[in-house]
């Protein structure tokens, strides 16, 4: 039997299971309304490494953009294909399915469905 330690999530830091992309489309799915920083700060990224990644999920159709006065708010593609071929039938609403429902709220519909009132 494997005896459980106690581990300094600090000491992790150096690697994780979830790749920058996923860790900016799970920051939009926890705030659509954010603002690059803010999306970059809860990525652990910097902006311009969030400006890009961002750039990425959109060209990919995986993220929408749409601008609301001044700012942007972001619409996550729920029934977009995970990009990992260990995972390869799985959508990216699996992904979001792994945080609670409150931090997703609003993004179980595809894109251009307008989210229930």
């Amino acid at each position: 039997m494997v005896e459980e330690q106690s581990v300094d999530p600090r000491a992790l830091r150096t690697w994780t299971f979830i790749t920058n992309h996923g860790h900016v489309l799970l920051a939009v799915a926890r705030n659509p309304d954010a603002t690059v920083a803010q999306l970059a700060d809860a990525a652990e990224i910097t902006e311009r490494s969030a400006y890009r990644i961002l750039a990425d999920l959109q060209q990919a159709g995986y993220v929408r953009r749409r601008k609301f006065g001044r700012h942007n708010v972001y619409e996550i593609n729920p029934g977009m294909p995970l990009r990992d071929p260990t995972v390869a039938n799985e959508l990216v609403r699996d992904l979001l399915s792994l945080v609670t429902d409150a931090d997703t709220e609003g993004h179980g519909q595809p894109l251009g469905v307008a989210r229930p009132a």
